[in-house]
C-alpha cells in the first residue's frame, strides 16, 4: 500500500521552468488526498514557486524544496538546512568571474536574493518560475540565512558545472546538477533523498510504503530512499541505474499515468 509519493517537477512531471501544472494531474492530487495518500512536490526551486504550480491544491501537498534544504507542509517549515557561511562567500566569489554568461539566485527560507542586472534572465526567473524574489547590489553584504545557491547558464551548464564547478565543490557541499541549465549548491547533508526520509520518519510511513520520480542528478537520492521509483524516459543515466523502473516523460503525462494506474 502506497501512501507517500514524491514526484520532481522540472523535467518528470512538467517541462523544465514553467509555471503550470495540467488539469489531470491537480484532480489526481485530489482523488490522493481523498484515499489518505500524501503527494510531495520535491524539487530544486524555492517554495513560493513550486506553490504556484500546485496552486489548486496546495494546502493539500508536502513541499520538499531547494533540493531538501527546506520541508514545508500546511504553510509550516518542517526542516530548515543553511550553507556554512564561509562556503556561501567562497562559492560566491568562485562564480563571480562567470557573471555575464551564468547567472546566480541565492535561497533563503523566505524568498531569494538576485544580484543580476539581466533583464531577460530577470523575466525568466519572474515569470517562468514564478520565484520571489529581491535584487540586491551585494547578496554578502545581506544579513540573510542562506539555504542554497543556484547558478544558471542558458541552453546548458553541463560541461562547465561537471568540469569545474561540482568537482571543487564536491567534497565540502552538496553540489550538483539541476536540470540542464542548473547547478545547485546546497549544505552538504541536503539531498531530496533525506527530505524524503525525514518525511517518511514525520508521518510514521515506511520505504516500502513510498514511490518516488525523477530525470536528473538530484533525483537519485529520492529514487533510493523510495520503495518503488521511476525515472521518466528522458533521466540521466544515473536516474535510470538508480532507480526500480522506467516510465514515460512529461510530454507524454508519465507521472500521472503511473498514480491513475494505482489509483
Amino acid at each position: 500500500m502506497i501512501k507517500l509519493i514524491a514526484s520532481d517537477i522540472d523535467g518528470t512531471l512538467i517541462k523544465d521552468s514553467t509555471p503550470d501544472l495540467y488539469p489531470e494531474m491537480v484532480q489526481t492530487i485530489k482523488e490522493l488526498k481523498e484515499k489518505g495518500i500524501l503527494f510531495s512536490a520535491a524539487s530544486g526551486r524555492q517554495y513560493e514557486s513550486v506553490r504556484n504550480v500546485f496552486r489548486e491544491v496546495a494546502d493539500d501537498i508536502v513541499y520538499i524544496v531547494e533540493n531538501g534544504a527546506h520541508i514545508r507542509y500546511r504553510n509550516e517549515n518542517i526542516s530548515v538546512t543553511p550553507m556554512k557561511r564561509e562556503y556561501v562567500e567562497e562559492i560566491i566569489r568562485m562564480l563571480r568571474p562567470y557573471y555575464g554568461s551564468c547567472e546566480t539566485v541565492i535561497s533563503t527560507p523566505n524568498g531569494s536574493l538576485v544580484e543580476s542586472n539581466n533583464r531577460e534572465f530577470i523575466d525568466l526567473i519572474t515569470y517562468g518560475y514564478h520565484n520571489t524574489f529581491r535584487r540586491v547590489k551585494d547578496v554578502l553584504a545581506e544579513d540573510a540565512q542562506i539555504i542554497k545557491i543556484a547558478v544558471y547558464q542558458k541552453n546548458s551548464i553541463r560541461e562547465l558545472g561537471e568540469s569545474m564547478f561540482i568537482p571543487a565543490w564536491k567534497n565540502r557541499v552538496k553540489a550538483c546538477m539541476a536540470g540542464e541549465e542548473w547547478v545547485d549548491f546546497m549544505d552538504l547533508s541536503v539531498d531530496k533523498g533525506n527530505g524524503l526520509k525525514l518525511l517518511q520518519k514525520h508521518f510514521g510511513i515506511a520505504k516500502e510504503e513510498t514511490m518516488a520520480f525523477g530525470d536528473n542528478n538530484n533525483d537519485v537520492g529520492m529514487m533510493l530512499a523510495a520503495g518503488e521509483s521511476y525515472a521518466v524516459e528522458n533521466a540521466v543515466e544515473e536516474v535510470k541505474k538508480a532507480a526500480g523502473r522506467i516510465c514515460p516523460g512529461y510530454n507524454e503525462k508519465g507521472v500521472y499515468k503511473i498514480i491513475k494506474n494505482l489509483l
